[in-house]
Formats: C-alpha cells, structure tokens, sequence
C-alpha cells in the first residue's frame, strides 16, 4: 500500500467530512485513512459527533480505519496510535481539518517511485477561519501535515510525537536532519496541503515552543544543526505579523541570539497598534457624554473581583425570561441556591419579566457592573454592548435551536440576506465562548464549523425541553383549557418560521379553511414568528376554531397544549420531536427558501433521519394529508423514530439538571 494517512481530529468534527473526502476521492487508490481522536474531540459532544462521521466513512469505505484507543490522548499521542497502526508504505500526518487539494497523490506518487525519498515536503498554503487562503509558514517552521515519511525510516529512528504543545518539532526535526544528512530529503514544488488554521488560541507560548527544541538539542547531541534549525523557526514566527503576542517576542529574540531587531520590531508594533485603535477612538470621541460616562465607570467596575456567586442570563437578543437559560436558571434555583442570577433584559421587553425575576435593563449603569463582576454568563444569542470578557469568567452559549438553515459563517455565502451582519463580531464573540452546548452530534458538527474557536462541546441537551419529559397529564389539561381547547379537541400548532426574503408574517395557508378541513372537533393554533411581533394577524378566526397564540409566553406550552405540529423549516420541528406526536411539513417555498438561505439537509426528501413525518407543498396536498388521515400512519411513525432518534439523543428531562451540575458545581461526569 503506498500511503497511510493518520488523520487526527485534536479539535471539532466540523470540517472532519470534508478532510475525509479530499483524501478519498484522490485518484491514487493505494491508501487508507487511520482516523483518531485526540483528547479535546474525544470530551463532550464531539464524542457523539465524531463517531457517526467515522461510522459513517468506515461503512462507505473500507480504505477507512478507526483504531481503538483508551481514550484522552493528546495530539502527539493520537498521531503516535494512529502510526503504529498504518499499514502503508509512507504516512501522511492530517489534522481532521486539513486538506489535500485535487489530484496531487498522482504526482506525489510518481516523485516516490522516481527519487525513493525518505522525508518529502510537499507545498502547502493556510486558509482562515474566513476562507482566505495565503502561502504556507516557510520550512523553517516544522509540521507533519506537510510531509511525506517513509515508514521504515520513520520505525527505524524510533521517531515519535511529544504529548506536550508544538508534538511536531522533536520528530519532524529530527527527520529533516537525519534525511537531508543521508542525502534522502526531496521536495514536490506543488501546492498539495491546505491548512485550516484555527483561530483564538493558536498561540501556545514561547516557554513550551524552546521547551520542545530543549528536546531536539539534548537528542541529537547539542550539535549546531539543531540549534540552527531552533534559531529559523523563531525567526520565521517572529517576521509572521501577529504569530507571536509581544509579551514573547522579548523571549524568543534572547533565546534565538537575535540582536537587536527586537527594539525596533517592538517600535513597529506598537505603530501598527496604534493605526488600529485611531478609528476606534475617533468613534469613541463622538459618542454621547452619558456613554462615556458609563463606559468609563464599566471600566472601573472591571477592577472589581469577579463575584464568584453571580451568574448573568440573556435570551433572543434580551427579549425576557425564555428558552435554555430559563430553563438553567430555574433549575440552579433549585440545585445551586448560593447562584444568584440576574437577567439582561431591553426597556421595552422588562413588562415580560415575572414578579420576583432579578433583572438589568441593557445598557444601563447596572448592566454594566453585573457585567463586569458576574463569574457566570449564560444567553442562547449575545450580551449586548460588546463587553470585555474578564479572565476566570465563564460563558455558557446555550444557542436556541438546531441548525437546519445556515449559520454563523457558512452565511457568507448569501450576502443578500446576511442583513449587515459583521461575521467580525460574530467571530469575536465565539472567541468569548468557554462551552457550547449541544442539542445533538449534528449541531456539534455545525457549531463548530460556522463558529470557530476554542470553546468545548457540551453534549448534555437542550434544558428547553425537559418540560416535555416532566410535565403531567393533569398540567397540560390545564395549559389547553387556557387556550379554548375544549375536552375531546385535538389541537394542531401551525408555527412557521421566518423568511429572510421577505417582510412580515404572511401564512402560506388560509387558517380558516384547515379549521373547516379538520372539522369540528378540532382547533389550529397559530403561532407566528417572534420576529413578526406579538400577533400573526389574522382577521377571520371564527368559531373559536382558530387562535392566535403569538403573544403566548411559552412556545413549550403550546408544544404540549397540541396534538400535532404543522411548520416549514423551523427549528421547533427538532423539540418538538421529543414529543413523539405527528409533525407535518408544510414548505410551499422550498426551493426559495434553499436558495436564498441555504441548507444543510433537505427535510422534504422522504429520508429517515432528515423527513420528521408527511409533507405537503401546497395547500391542497395539506388539507388532503388532513381529511384523508395520512398525516398519522404507520410510515410517519417510522420517519418520526429515526428523525427523533437523531435530533433528540440527549433529551431525557434532565438536560438543566446536567448543565447546571456541570456549569455552576463543576461535576465533570454528568
């Protein structure tokens, strides 16, 4: 077999299928894919999420290899295991979000029979966590990811990873010495790898980067190549503009015996640092004298200590008390009494806020100083005002439903409707973001694809949807009485979602005759959009058989008041599958809503996993799915299993008990 690729995923699974892919569908056959989880993608949900990629992979080819593993290795230990394992003639060292670019294992191949190198470069290039591609880091600067070893060679000279940061410079190093001594070092002048490079926290410090060449000196003998190829990759990382923070340049110059360029590299910094907040304090100048004010005593509270009992909550852009951190925060009521939480709440939305509910109106001189001292912060969208996240806070990113339209950056690629979104921002806030919590393996994959950083997956359930577990038969027979849902009435909730392409709430269908449709002993709730305001505007609710319920203050309530689900592309068709009760979709604008939004899977395909239950894309086949039955039977049975079986693993109605024993009483293994 020529090539073994060792693929390891040291962070999410987001871009693992894709990685998958460039290597597989490479026209050299002659390889395998030995796939291995490092410790940071075997914690939390990237368990789950990594597991179905590789079931999946291994199932379609057996070119695929998952070794076992006892589990928690670092990257360097991960590589190690996977090595051990190839089979091939030659590795290959992939990151899970790498690539190999088309066709290049042809040329790759044809080097190897021609030369018989034991170490060849192959050309390589970065791309960002915004999709711009620029040269790769010069060979000074060490990585497996763009080399080809020949395994004997490798198995030989009993080259092997570190467990600590920068694992490649010991083996990588060494390898370059000993090949280009023997005269066995080639280079393949074509661009062949593309590196994803990630974003905050890539940086792991100058003490460990001259720890790791500590080690390559003391192996080889203090010879002068070692060094020497310690002074290049400091040089190469230093002339990088922004690699190295300036708290290390100092350091890595003294240790490289670089004289001083450091004064003036500083000097250049700090003008660059200096063109880049001009703007920001020409903004700032303009600003109202109230929000220099306020800013400046936010600036002061941020001296204060973190109040280690004080955890802030935000819900749908501080619209009131709702969603995952309602449900977080009423059970670390119970749980962890000694928590207080404070909610972050708008002036307009403060009449949503229960007697008794502790809240801070946005922007105010109390918002900023909870903001500034509050230890715990919770919101499934983003605190407003663009705070300074404090060291030893700890942000919760609950998110509020399951990706099926795009999100986060895989927005860009329909600027029509981004509506002036700055993906800047959207970045800078996942950078705040300590856990990230997830509904399921798909939306660990999304998440950390559209939203990359450094935060960890938290695979413990959506606490929105413990209602649907621990509610009784006798509470829900109050909840329907309240709405009019007289006894022996079935209740179906018509919930749209929002269009991106068009404004105001305009229901594809006429409420009045589904109520006719359904009959007497029926009732249609509709609920639109809280986008759309407080009210779906219907103007012909008659007989009592069709109620808006916009205003209601609880979508879980109205999920449990029905008996059935009518709803497009909402997210609520994944919560409301906990319920095992009949979804229909009804998607008229299918095709507008895929082109003009995107999608990461087509609900109307008929496929188990992706399809919740009937479909309808007209009003017609509606209205017949309802009169005829066919909205319950034995194949939406079937459809609603397998799509509950994979959008709801984790909900159980102990979703907030878990995050709250994880977030504010450290328990680790719930």
């Amino acid at each position: 077999m020529l090539l073994s690729v060792v693929m390891v995923v040291p962070r999410g699974p987001g871009y693992l299928r894709a990685a998958m892919d460039s290597v597989l569908d490479q026209p050299v056959r002659e390889l395998e894919i030995v796939l291995v989880a490092s410790a940071a993608s075997a914690a939390s949900a990237a368990t789950d999420a990594f597991a179905a990629i590789a079931a999946e992979y291994r199932e379609r080819d057996t070119r695929v290899r998952v070794p076992a593993s006892a589990g928690g290795l670092t990257p360097g230990g991960a590589r190690n295991t996977g090595a051990a394992e190839a089979r091939g003639d030659h590795l290959l060292f992939l990151d899970g979000d790498d690539l190999l670019l088309p066709g290049v294992l042809a040329p790759v191949a044809a080097l190897l029979a021609k030369e018989h190198p034991d170490v060849l470069r192959l050309g390589h290039d970065l791309v960002d966590r915004w999709g711009e591609v620029r040269p790769g880091a010069p060979d000074a600067v060490p990585a497996a990811r763009n080399q080809l070893f020949r395994h004997s060679f490798w198995t030989t000279h009993g080259l092997r990873f570190t467990d600590g940061p920068y694992e490649d410079v010991l083996p990588v190093q060494r390898a370059h010495l000993l090949a280009s001594g023997a005269g066995t070092l080639a280079t393949l002048d074509r661009l062949c790898v593309r590196h994803r490079r990630p974003g905050a926290g890539a940086w792991r410090g100058s003490g460990a980067l001259l720890a790791a060449y500590g080690q390559l000196i003391a192996g080889t003998g203090d010879g002068p190549r070692a060094a020497a190829a310690r002074t290049a990759h400091i040089r190469a990382l230093l002339e990088e503009p922004g690699a190295v923070p300036a708290r290390d340049r100092a350091a890595l110059f003294r240790a490289a015996g670089l004289p001083g360029p450091y004064a003036a590299q500083r000097a250049r910094t700090a003008a660059r640092t200096a063109r880049a907040r001009l703007p920001a304090a020409l903004l700032r100048h303009r600003k109202a004298l109230r929000t220099r004010v306020l800013r400046a005593a936010y600036r002061a509270d941020l001296l204060r200590p973190l109040d280690p009992r004080l955890a802030v909550y935000g819900a749908y852009w501080n619209r009131g008390i709702a969603c995952n951190p309602a449900a977080i925060h009423a059970k670390a009521l119970e749980l962890a009494p000694h928590i207080r939480g404070v909610w972050v709440v708008s002036s307009r939305h403060r009449d949503r806020v229960p007697p008794g509910v502790p809240y801070v109106i946005e922007g105010s001189r109390a918002y900023w100083r909870t903001m500034a001292t509050a230890t715990y912060l919770v919101n499934n969208s983003s605190f407003p005002g663009g705070f300074t996240k404090r060291p030893g806070q700890i942000y919760l990113q609950t998110h509020h439903g399951t990706p099926l339209k795009t999100m986060g950056l895989d927005q860009r690629a329909y600027p029509a409707l981004t509506n002036g979104i700055s993906f800047e921002k959207i970045v800078a806030h996942t950078d705040q973001w300590d856990y990230s919590l997830s509904a399921n393996p798909h939306s660990t994959e999304i998440w950390d694809r559209v939203y990359p950083s450094s935060y960890e997956h938290l695979s413990l359930g959506y606490p929105r949807n413990d209602v649907f577990f621990t509610t009784t038969t006798e509470q829900t027979a109050t909840i329907r009485a309240g709405l009019g849902i007289g006894p022996g009435q079935k209740a179906l909730l018509y919930a749209p979602t929002h269009r991106d392409y068009r404004k105001g709430f305009l229901p594809r269908l006429d409420p009045e005759r589904v109520a006719r449709a359904l009959g007497p002993g029926h009732v249609l709730l509709v609920r639109a959009h809280y986008f759309y305001g407080g009210t779906a505007g219907l103007t012909d609710a008659r007989h009592g058989r069709v109620v808006d319920v916009t205003g209601h203050s609880s979508v879980e309530e109205l999920c449990l008041a029905s008996d059935g689900l009518i709803t497009d592309y909402s997210s609520l068709m994944f919560d409301y599958a906990c319920l095992d009760r009949p979804i229909i979709g009804y998607a008229p604008d299918w095709d507008a809503y895929r082109a003009s939004r995107g999608t990461y899977f087509d609900p109307l395909s008929g496929r188990p996993g992706e399809t919740p239950g009937a479909i309808a894309t007209t009003q017609d086949e509606l209205l017949e799915l309802l009169r005829s039955g066919a909205w319950e039977n034995e194949r939406t049975r079937v459809l609603r299993k397998a799509f509950r079986d994979r959008f709801c693993p984790y909900d159980d109605g102990r979703a907030a008990e878990r995050v709250v024993r994880r977030l504010f009483l450290g328990e680790k293994g719930v």
